[in-house]
């Protein structure tokens, strides 16, 4: 039995996906390790042979033709024989005590039939462009070290938000919630996220630091320039999750509140990026993106507008844009984001 799936998209990832690696080959076969090659010209796809020759009970090497980072996730789901399913960028990494922690927790979850549908870890920003290192946890939000439900969550702050670097899924919620990521799109990982919240029923939190998040590499795609260049399918990622959100599948308050919230944070970055921009073309984006989110659900756009952040987005004029971008790069320069 296979108690934990985990996922390496991979593409073009030669020079650095060894560590990606490495750091799960913590001597356990309960572990299973998609290593998903996308498609890529370098010599990705001959690492990924050699390591599934060497540990050929733990890694299976897929090779497909290049979909980008959602349909890998898609690809890694079809294949997973894991209870648990979890993402590992090419580029990051596992602190390997820690994953032997979580994966005894979830094993003991299995042998004593305790129903869990997500696990959350913490996660550390390894931002090398501005040599800052900083761990994000969730203490004060969530109950530790226990089985827990929406009701009993606490205030998440922003920087506390449920990102796909903390989360461990089961399998089977992924499924039930139909989740199809699009393909050749960036910032997925917002979806795989997001759409599955209302199928989660039972929580549990580990205050530990397992996922490494390697950020500040010019080329990577939550550079600034890049997500500027990018910033349709950033618009098409928020539209997708303002498309996920039905009010009649939430059934908890604080969960309903949690994911405006997650809106409010997709929204504001959208804008901030096209106000960054400064263009005709971006300035009629933006206007589109508020009137995409007022006629899906008018209810959901008041909900968003009135939030601190989406009224501080919707100021108007040269005063305005200065002051949504003082606290953007203000918010940036403490969370270590970007």
């Amino acid at each position: 039995m296979k108690i934990l799936t985990i996922v390496i998209p991979c593409y073009n990832s030669a020079a650095y996906m060894d560590r990606a690696v490495e750091s799960l080959l913590i001597g356990s076969d309960e572990i299973e390790i998609l290593i998903i090659d996308d498609g890529s010209s370098d010599n990705t796809s001959v690492i990924a042979d050699e390591y599934e020759k060497n540990y050929p009970n733990i890694v299976r090497a897929i090779h497909k033709e290049n979909g980008g980072h959602g349909d890998v996730i898609n690809t890694g789901l079809k294949h997973a024989n894991g209870i648990y399913f979890k993402v590992l960028d090419s580029d990051d990494w596992f602190n390997k005590e820690s994953l032997q922690k979580v994966l005894d927790t979830l094993k003991a979850m299995i042998n004593n039939s305790t129903s869990l549908d997500m696990l959350i870890t913490n996660y550390v920003y390894e931002n090398v462009s501005i040599g800052k290192s900083k761990s994000i946890n969730y203490k004060g939000a969530m109950p530790e070290n226990k089985i827990f439900t929406w009701n009993d969550l606490g205030f998440l702050r922003y920087s506390q938000n449920i990102l796909m670097h903390s989360v461990i899924y089961r399998t089977e919620v992924l499924k039930e919630c139909n989740l199809v990521l699009p393909k050749h799109t960036f910032y997925v990982d917002n979806i795989f996220v997001y759409m599955p919240l209302p199928y989660v029923k039972t929580m549990y939190y580990m205050n530990l630091d397992l996922y490494r998040y390697f950020i500040g590499r010019s080329d990577q795609s939550v550079n600034e320039k890049i997500m500027i260049q990018r910033i349709d399918q950033q618009i098409k990622v928020t539209k997708l999750m303002i498309d996920c959100y039905n009010p009649i599948h939430i059934e908890c308050k604080k969960l309903r509140k949690y994911m405006i919230k997650y809106l409010v944070m997709m929204m504001t970055v959208s804008t901030v990026l096209l106000l960054k921009d400064n263009t005709e073309q971006s300035m009629s984006k933006k206007k589109e993106l508020w009137q995409y989110l007022s006629s899906k659900d008018q209810q959901l756009f008041d909900e968003v507008d009135k939030s601190l952040l989406g009224s501080l987005v919707q100021f108007k004029g040269y005063l305005g844009r200065k002051l949504i971008l003082f606290c953007y790069s203000l918010s940036r320069k403490i969370f270590g984001f970007n």
